[in-house]
C-alpha cells in the first residue's frame, strides 16, 4: 500500500511529480530529492496536548466532531489533549492540515 502524499498545492504536486520521476530515472540524487519533499509537501508539526485542544475549540467543534473529522475515536481526541497519547501518522497529518488550513480542508 503507497502513503498517500499531501502537497501544499496543485502546482507543488506537479513539481513534486516531476521530481520523483527524475529520482526514479536517476537524474537527481537522494539528498536533492528530499528538498523538493521540504519544499512541496505539508510539513508535519508535533502538537502538544494543549495545542491540540486550541486547535479543537478554534474551530468550535466538540471532541466527538473533532474525532469524526480525524477518524478517530473521542478517546483518542481526549487522551491527545491530556497528554497521555500522542498522534501519529495520518492524524498528525491532517492535524496539520486543520493547523494550515481549517477544518474545512479534510471535510
Amino acid at each position: 500500500m503507497k502513503k498517500a502524499k499531501t502537497y501544499k498545492s496543485d502546482a507543488f504536486a506537479a513539481i513534486h511529480e516531476t521530481a520523483r520521476g527524475l529520482y526514479d530515472a536517476k537524474v537527481i540524487d537522494k539528498k536533492t530529492m528530499r528538498s523538493f519533499d521540504r519544499s512541496c509537501l505539508t510539513p508535519i508539526h508535533a502538537f502538544t496536548g494543549k495545542e491540540i485542544q486550541k486547535l479543537r475549540e478554534r474551530e468550535e467543534v466538540s471532541q466527538d466532531v473533532f474525532a469524526c473529522y480525524l477518524n478517530v475515536t473521542r478517546d483518542y481526541v481526549s487522551k491527545w489533549e491530556r497528554g497521555e497519547k500522542k498522534p501519529a501518522g495520518p492524524s498528525l497529518k491532517l492535524l496539520s492540515l486543520v493547523q494550515r488550513k481549517g477544518l474545512e480542508a479534510i471535510a
